[in-house]
C-alpha cells in the first residue's frame, strides 16, 4: 500500500521552458518511489506525446488528456470516446468559425489542416502532424483539439451538455467530452487503483488544474502559476525552473 500519491502536472510545472525533465525532477521521482510515494502524471497532453517523459522517469500511471485516458502502472483504467455525431458537429461549427481541429487518441493524433497556429503548436511540442479529416471514421477520439485563440467562450456555450472547452495553451482549446477534466481522471484512478484513503497532493500551474485541485488533500502552485490557480493552492512553490517541484515536496515533507 502506498502511503501517498503525487500527482503532477507537465507543461509549466513538471517540464522546464523546453518540454524537458530536469535530473533534478527525475531524482526527485525516484526519491519519491523509494519513500513509497506513488508519482502520477497529470496532463492535458496524451500518452503518444509524452513516451519520453515516462521513459526518463519510469512513471507509468497517468491521468491524460484532462481525464480523458487514464492508466495505472501500464494498464489502462479508462477511456472516453468522443462520438461521431459530436465530432461531426464540432467540425461543421469550426468549418464555419475558419478554425483546425485535431483529433487524438493515446497512440496517435490528425489534423483536419493545417495553419499557422498548429505548425507553432506542433513544432514547439516536437510533434509532426498528419492531416487526415476523417480520421474519426477510421479511430476512435478520446480528445480534441480547436486551434482559434479567442473563441472560448463561443464553443463552450454552442457545446454546453456535450463537451468540456478548456483553454490549456494560446493556440487552442483542450476538448473532452461534457464532465471530463483532470478531477474526473483523478477520481477514477483514486477510485479503480484503491488509492483513495492516502494523503494526495496535486502540482499544477494552469486553469486546467483547477478542478484537479478540488480532487487532492494538498494542491500546489508553481511560482509561475496562473494568479486563479495560486489563490485555490494550498502551498505555492517555486517556479518550474527554480526548483519548484523539489520545494514543494519537500514542504511537505515526501522528499528530503
Amino acid at each position: 500500500m502506498y502511503k501517498a500519491v503525487v500527482f503532477v502536472d507537465l507543461d509549466g510545472t513538471f517540464f522546464d521552458n523546453e518540454k524537458n525533465v530536469s535530473k533534478e525532477n527525475i531524482a526527485a521521482v525516484n526519491e519519491l518511489r523509494e519513500n513509497n510515494i506513488l508519482p502520477i502524471i497529470s496532463t492535458g497532453r496524451n500518452i503518444f506525446e509524452i513516451q519520453y517523459v515516462i521513459d526518463e522517469t519510469g512513471i507509468d500511471s497517468l491521468v491524460s488528456a484532462n481525464g480523458s485516458y487514464v492508466q495505472y502502472e501500464g494498464k489502462k483504467l479508462k477511456a472516453e470516446k468522443i462520438s461521431d455525431e459530436v465530432i461531426e458537429e464540432i467540425l461543421d461549427f469550426a468549418k464555419k468559425q475558419g478554425d483546425v481541429i485535431s483529433f487524438y487518441n493515446n497512440k496517435t493524433f490528425a489534423l483536419t489542416a493545417e495553419n499557422d497556429l498548429t505548425k507553432v503548436n506542433y513544432r514547439l511540442l516536437r510533434l509532426t502532424p498528419h492531416v487526415d479529416p476523417t480520421f474519426y471514421k477510421t479511430h476512435e477520439v478520446n480528445f480534441l483539439n480547436v486551434f482559434n485563440y479567442d473563441k472560448d467562450k463561443l464553443y463552450q456555450d454552442h457545446f454546453k451538455g456535450k463537451l468540456s472547452l478548456v483553454r490549456n495553451n494560446p493556440r487552442c482549446l483542450d476538448t473532452m467530452n461534457w464532465g471530463v477534466s483532470k478531477q474526473t481522471g483523478i477520481q477514477t484512478m483514486l477510485s479503480k487503483a484503491h488509492l483513495d484513503n492516502i494523503p494526495s497532493y496535486a502540482f499544477g500551474d494552469q486553469l486546467n488544474d483547477l478542478q484537479m485541485f478540488e480532487e487532492v488533500d494538498y494542491p500546489v502552485a508553481m511560482g509561475n502559476g496562473h494568479p486563479d490557480v495560486k489563490a485555490k493552492a494550498s502551498f505555492v512553490t517555486t517556479s518550474n525552473i527554480n526548483h519548484g517541484i523539489v520545494n514543494g515536496l519537500r514542504h511537505y515533507g515526501l522528499i528530503k
